[in-house]
């Protein structure tokens, strides 16, 4: 679906189609203060500062015109009077309220700072919170870059809108309603002429601020795409340069920023164009307030003094302006930024647990039961992956799922780890509906090894306690031992305290999975899920982590997803599948028997050397 509007198409630029992640927005959309006013209550932590700061924030705007006022008193009274003593009081107070201007500076600065890391903070923390919660889904529809564009660059964008666009607008525009108010003071007859810019200054503010508010959104989306496949490529470096795709995502990344440049540029364009007309029209006016201002002193309507006054005070009004029309754009920038993460924030899972859903009782020591009745289940509803999918897993037994890629097994696991739910059917643990168990204890009661194994940056057995922060080093030990695998760990440069590297990049493959293996045992579960857990492993070690599996196993529910014969002949029920459908079901020795569709599978996967 294009997102392009009539302004940019006019301008040739393409917008890339958007990922199924974000939703359509009105890209000439002003600023909300209901967004602003929601980003400060992040700020409740800083309450009295931002109190204070609201404070100095309008005494600062009365303060520069107050500093041009005194100075203008100064002109017309001691120095016009040739009164030495006076001009020295005069300086005086100038210089007094000189130093209190710029010491409610620091504060105000330092306060703003203060006030734009608490709002910064709390937004992270909020976004971190609100992916951890999100179920699978959710994972598979927005991209990792989208996620971390978020957190740093749009984040970033609101920071600078909190420091510096909202309290430095507020400032100018403070200076110049102070300024406006002691002109009018003055003269009101030549603060009429001042008036008229106002009419002018809104068609200008109105006719620019649709350009501003469409470029800006567009460069900030699209130096999202751009996050997004820059974490992407990262991500997916081996494949890149194994199949030497160098050169052509090298050219596909300069497309996006090339895009991207372009609505940069357009924006520092309409910018351009802006600010200087802005300026150009308070020029102007300055002209005509000479000219009317002059044509008044000349009637004696006025004294040159008063005039001198007017026009120090009018540069006050007028030069906040150009700074405004710039701070404009800084500010639909962050709002664009706020946009996209509250609806981060505000994204609403697929699914949650029910209100009414309970804990699953912890009954260590014995496995749990999981029957299916009728599943139908796909990742998009309107194509099912799974087709009434019924079978049951007996505590304590066994589960080996096989079949070609894409036949379902997957998604099987997925389901009894409530990772997802059902279409439709039942999907019962311990003679529950999943949907009135809460997820936590479910998986508090899991444990999982996949083929894709992660570990995160740390140690070895940091990546072990995992699954039991809480457990100590002769626990991990323990576990390691169980497994038979801990003289590998214990060869390591420093032992169980060898550093991983980033996604255990240190390790081995099979290091890595026995790393994924003892964290699984040491969580003590009740339903274990084994997907391709064994793929990685040499033949040498999977023959001494045989035993090893078989005592994790024994007691537990298990659902097992491989090729290998090793780690499916021994299970209590194989569900052939086949397009989501189970279309065999037995013992290995049974399937074989019957020379169906699973003695085609064994024949194919299995090595010759391999005997049932």
């Amino acid at each position: 679906m294009s997102f392009q509007t009539a302004p940019i198409r006019d301008l040739g630029l393409v917008r890339r189609v958007r990922d199924d992640d974000e939703e359509n927005e009105e890209l000439q959309k002003p600023l909300e203060w209901s967004i602003i006013r929601r980003l400060f209550t992040y700020a409740a932590p800083v309450q009295k500062k931002l109190t204070a700061l609201s404070v100095m924030t309008v005494i600062r705007a009365a303060q520069l015109p107050a500093l041009v006022w005194i100075t203008t008193l100064i002109i017309k009274g001691p120095i016009a009077r040739g009164d030495f003593g006076g001009i020295m009081l005069g300086v005086l107070a100038y210089a007094l309220l000189a130093i209190w201007t710029d010491g409610m500076f620091h504060f105000r600065q330092r306060y703003a700072l203060e006030i734009g890391e608490t709002v910064v903070n709390g937004l992270r923390a909020d976004i971190f919170a609100k992916v951890q919660r999100q179920p699978m889904s959710f994972f598979h529809r927005v991209k990792l870059g989208r996620i971390i564009g978020r957190v740093t660059s749009d984040v970033e964008a609101l920071r600078v809108g909190v420091q510096d666009v909202l309290f430095m607008s507020a400032i100018q525009a403070g200076q110049m309603v102070f300024s406006a108010a002691v002109m009018a003071w003055c003269d009101w007859a030549l603060f009429l002429v001042v008036l008229a810019l106002a009419p002018i200054l809104w068609v200008i503010n109105r006719h620019f601020r649709v350009q501003l508010s469409h470029y800006s959104r567009a460069a900030s989306d699209s130096f999202s795409r751009v996050t997004a496949t820059l974490a992407e490529s990262v991500n997916g470096i081996r494949v890149t340069q194994g199949f030497v795709r160098q050169q052509t995502n090298s050219g596909l990344f300069r497309d996006l920023l090339a895009d991207h440049s372009k609505f940069s540029v357009a924006l520092a364009r309409t910018s351009a164009i802006l600010t200087p007309l802005l300026e150009l029209n308070s020029q102007f006016f300055v002209a005509i307030l000479l000219l009317f201002g002059g044509w008044r002193v000349f009637h004696h309507a006025m004294g040159i003094g008063d005039l001198i006054t007017f026009f120090l005070l009018a540069n006050q009004f007028f030069a906040p302006i150009a700074v405004i029309g710039n701070q404009y754009n800084q500010a639909l920038i962050a709002m664009a930024g706020a946009e996209r993460v509250f609806r981060l924030i505000d994204e609403v899972p697929d699914w949650v647990d029910a209100p009414d859903a309970t804990v699953l009782p912890a009954a260590r020591g014995t496995g749990v039961r999981v029957e299916f009745r009728g599943v139908t289940f796909g990742y998009n509803p309107a194509r099912p992956v799974l087709h009434e999918v019924s079978f049951t897993a007996e505590p304590g037994q066994t589960i080996a799922l096989v079949g070609h890629t894409g036949s379902g097994k997957s998604s099987i696991i997925n389901l009894a780890a409530k990772f997802y739910l059902p279409t439709r059917g039942e999907l019962l643990i311990d003679g529950r509906e999943v949907r009135t168990i809460t997820g936590e204890s479910l998986h508090r009661q899991m444990g999982m090894v996949q083929q894709a194994n992660f570990l995160f940056s740390g140690t070895v057995i940091e990546n072990i306690r995992f699954a039991k922060p809480g457990a100590t080093g002769d626990e991990v030990r323990a576990a390691a031992r169980q497994l038979d695998c801990l003289d590998i760990f214990e060869a390591l440069p420093n032992g169980l305290h060898t550093e991983v590297g980033e996604r255990g990049a240190s390790l081995s493959v099979g290091q890595r999975q026995l790393v994924c293996f003892t964290r699984a045992l040491l969580a003590d579960p009740r339903l274990v899920i084994l997907d391709e857990a064994t793929s990685a492993i040499d033949a040498l070690t999977e023959a001494r982590l045989q035993h090893a599996l078989s005592t994790l196993l024994r007691g537990r529910t298990s659902f097992v997803v491989a090729h290998r014969l090793s780690t499916i002949r021994h299970a209590d029920l194989v569900l052939v599948l086949d397009q989501g459908r189970i279309i065999e079901r037995g013992t290995h020795a049974e399937l074989l028997a019957r020379d169906g569709h699973y003695a085609a599978l064994y024949r194919q996967f299995v090595q010759v050397d391999e005997r049932p």
